[in-house]
């Protein structure tokens, strides 16, 4: 890179960071991030523990926020810093050094860009996601293990916190159906680039005949809601069910009837959650991703934007997939909406999404 180009993608830099504090409004950040460790200092904070964890959650996501846009104007100081030395004096290694730590601050602001892009009403909360098995029997439902582990490996990645909120497990192998809260700051704003049908193309373990099978698996992915919206739900219009939970592998099977169904009679939503021990508890996740559904039933109406929240809906079969997953005869994974394409499958079923979470939330917004 000649002397000329990084003086280019320097100025580059300077515009982006200036942008971003623009858009940044650090000042009133500064004082929100005072406020709320005042709040933090008080006695009583934890008394009401739900409400002190909104607290926690607040303040860190604006830490981080600001001390990352720190962080970059500091490294853009330290670059223009080295671009003077080497301006002065010509010094191969030493600008080696500075193209290598632009291309990585390069990086680093686009990342950061994607953060702040992340600004929808409902990008923080944490996320609902569901995953389907389409017609296949086995081999769909293997399928659906398979995207279970991709999104569980993807989260643990992010720093996510991830808790099986229901899971049917498949006849022979894999799932019938599984839901997750997927819990950190920005989850549903990042995941619901993966909403809609995923496509498996592959030799099946489960044929004998060793021939290609075609499998399709639907994600759904809503934000998780506590008490920021008010539902109201009537207990007439509820059909409750109880039932005895049956996790993965043997867990959370209880000797008990602790899990729970919940059918919204008037809309036909159902809900169900087996993740506590607890009857009561569950009644209290169940509630809370009913309320999330009706919610998003109510954006529907009002908006006629299906896409706003739930995406679109589409059956789940040829021709209505968002990504296909190729493994056999050759390996290959594509994104049909934005065109992103990686050639290691295997990396990408062990979690690595952001190529195409990033290039799709950056299609919505270009």
């Amino acid at each position: 890179m000649e002397l000329a180009e990084i003086r280019h993608e320097l100025e580059k830099t300077a515009k982006s960071l200036a942008g971003f504090r623009g858009s940044l409004d650090l000042e009133n950040k500064e004082a929100r991030m005072a406020e709320l460790d005042e709040v933090m200092l008080q006695p009583d904070f934890w008394n009401d523990q739900q409400k002190a964890q909104g607290v926690i959650n607040e303040s860190n996501a604006l830490k981080d926020q600001v001390n990352e846009f720190y962080d970059l104007f500091g490294a853009y100081e330290n670059l223009e810093l080295t671009y003077e030395l080497v301006k002065e004096e010509a010094d191969e290694e030493l600008q080696q050094e500075l193209e290598e730590e632009l291309t990585q601050l390069t990086d680093r602001l686009s990342q950061f860009e994607l953060q702040l892009l992340l600004s929808e009403p409902y990008d923080k909360n944490n996320a609902i996601l569901e995953l389907h098995p389409g017609a296949g029997g086995t081999e769909s439902q293997d399928w659906g293990s398979m995207l279970l582990r991709m999104y569980t490996r993807w989260a643990e990645k992010q720093g996510f916190k991830v808790e099986t909120l229901d899971y049917l497990p498949g006849d022979e192998a894999g799932i019938k159906s599984v839901t997750l809260a997927i819990k950190g700051h920005n989850a549903y704003g990042y995941l619901k680039a993966e909403k809609g049908v995923h496509r498996l193309v592959r030799i099946s373990p489960f044929d004998s005949s060793g021939r290609r099978h075609t499998s399709f698996v639907s994600c759904d992915v809503m934000p998780e809601f506590n008490d920021e919206i008010e539902i109201n739900v009537r207990s007439e219009d509820l059909k409750v069910d109880t039932y005895r939970a049956s996790g993965a592998g043997g867990q959370h099977i209880n000797k008990t009837d602790s899990a729970i169904r919940i059918t919204h009679l008037p809309t036909g939503v159902v809900v169900a959650c087996q993740s506590e021990r607890s009857q009561i508890k569950n009644r209290e996740s169940a509630m809370k991703m009913l309320k999330s559904k009706l919610y998003q039933l109510e954006i529907e109406k009002k908006e006629e934007q299906l896409a706003e929240i739930r995406g679109e809906q589409k059956d789940i079969g040829w021709g209505s997939q968002i990504r296909s997953y190729v493994f056999h005869p050759y390996s290959m994974v594509k994104d049909h909406r934005t065109n992103t394409e990686v050639g290691n499958v295997h990396a990408v079923m062990d979690g690595d999404l952001n190529d195409f979470i990033n290039a799709y939330l950056r299609s919505k917004i270009s």
